[in-house]
């Protein structure tokens, strides 16, 4: 019978994307790996692979459609033997599709897909061992799943022909965390009788206010969606406080004057971020109780240093995730964080690359903001905000007055994860970090 082609969930989060351009047209044969089409996501756009070989035999939905939903059909491939014919003959696809794996057991078309949200499993999913249905799955996945209490059943693999990998397990964890998460948020809404009206009602009552004057409206794309729902539920659900300190800066920029002189040839230059990122990955490891996030029911602490760095892009942000920052010299830093921001930039970067981490930084010393206090980004347990390092009054050591470069630094604490001296501590090897840079490379 013929294959279906789904729309893939390229995140954990993923629920709908834009199927940007088609790289097949109906009659080319494709094999495993093959590229079929480019997908939008919110975030970026990513190539989207066949895991059968076979003919394409009709193209379901048109590129440049957008909010097609994850799991629903998008084209038909036929196997060997096969005629065009047969596609007619084969089942559409539901209106709310199921999950990739219920629907290769219950539909006699067979399915093709590179991922599934686990979120979007129905209990019935539960009943395929019941049912004696064969689960695939790695052995690594097997073993991590056991570790986690991660039910097989209810995953739908991304690997060859569903096979489940290690990825689906670490994604149903991310899952199951953001449905804890959404249910909370709704429980609080229901309970206050807040948010209970319409969006087009909200915007009806607003728009009267101006009938009178000239404005434009502009729709929201799926970025902003995204940006503008993630930050409201931080700020509902993440109990913030806040922690400030200044820096002395004198030091640093010297240090960094040396090394630029000294990396010319390398044709690297660092910059004060790379400083600060360097600075908070050690201080992460010296107080390793604050490298850490909150997951619904439990908190995870980690042992490598994974920090995301807040990114402008056009129509919104992305946190790309440097890996292992606290064992990575100031030169390879610089250099992956240049070299992610300009894909970031151009929407090339993969998930893995943005998802994770559990401390942030957002940066806008370069745009002369002092000081400003950063919303934390779920599940991450701290975000810090970094202003302009700027000349000041400052009394010495030795009780005189004299000038500095001072930059200012606001830590913003999810108090779920880190206490108010926990904190403390953090942003105090953090700043005793920058103020000996030196050190930072011993």
């Amino acid at each position: 019978m013929p294959i279906e082609i789904l729309m893939p969930a390229l995140s954990p989060t993923m629920e709908e994307g834009t199927l940007a351009k088609w790289l097949v047209k109906e009659g080319d044969a494709v094999a495993s790996g093959d590229l079929l089409a480019e997908i939008e996501t919110d975030k970026a756009t990513m190539e989207f692979e066949a895991v059968d070989e076979g003919i394409i035999g009709k193209i379901l939905v048109a590129e440049g459609t957008e909010n097609v939903a994850v799991n629903s059909a998008i084209a038909v491939l036929l196997e060997d033997g096969e005629s065009s014919s047969e596609v007619e003959a084969a089942p559409s696809a539901p209106a709310n599709p199921a999950p990739a794996a219920e629907v290769a057991t219950s539909s006699p078309a067979k399915s093709a897909t590179l991922a599934s949200s686990p979120a979007s499993a129905p209990p019935a999913a539960a009943d395929k061992a019941a049912e004696g249905v064969r689960i695939f799955a790695t052995p690594l996945a097997r073993k991590l799943a056991a570790q986690n209490n991660v039910d097989l059943t209810r995953l739908s693999g991304s690997g060859p022909r569903g096979r489940i990998v290690k990825a689906d397990i670490e994604a149903a964890g991310s899952a199951v965390s953001a449905d804890i998460t959404v249910a909370s948020m709704a429980s609080a809404a229901s309970t206050s009788g807040a948010a209970s009206a319409p969006q087009s009602a909200n915007f009806e009552t607003i728009s009267k206010l101006y009938a009178e004057r000239a404005y434009e409206e502009i729709s929201l794309d799926r970025m902003r969606k995204t940006i503008a729902a993630r930050l409201t539920e931080a700020k509902q659900t993440v109990p913030h406080f806040y922690l400030r300190r200044d820096v002395m800066l004198d030091n640093l920029l010297g240090f960094r004057g040396e090394m630029n002189a000294a990396l010319a040839e390398r044709d690297v230059k660092l910059s004060v971020n790379d400083f600060v990122i360097k600075a908070c990955a050690l201080a992460l490891t010296t107080v390793p109780t604050a490298n850490a996030i909150w997951a619904g029911d439990r908190i995870l602490q980690f042992t490598p240093a994974d920090i995301a760095v807040a990114v402008a892009i056009d129509g919104g942000l992305i946190t790309p995730v440097l890996k292992d920052a606290d064992q990575k010299s100031l030169s390879v830093l610089s250099t992956e964080m240049k070299d992610l921001a300009t894909r970031a930039k151009g929407r090339k970067l993969a998930p893995d690359e943005y998802q994770g981490g559990s401390f942030a930084i957002s940066n806008l010393g370069m745009f002369g903001i002092d000081n400003f206090d950063a919303v934390i980004n779920p599940p991450h347990g701290a975000i810090l905000a970094v202003g302009a390092g700027k000349k000041k009054p400052v009394v010495t050591a030795s009780g005189e007055l004299g000038v500095a470069t001072v930059m200012s630094l606001t830590l913003s604490v999810d108090h779920r994860v880190i206490d108010g001296a926990l904190g403390a501590e953090l942003l105090n090897v953090i700043v005793k970090n920058l103020e000996n840079p030196m050190a930072m490379l011993a």
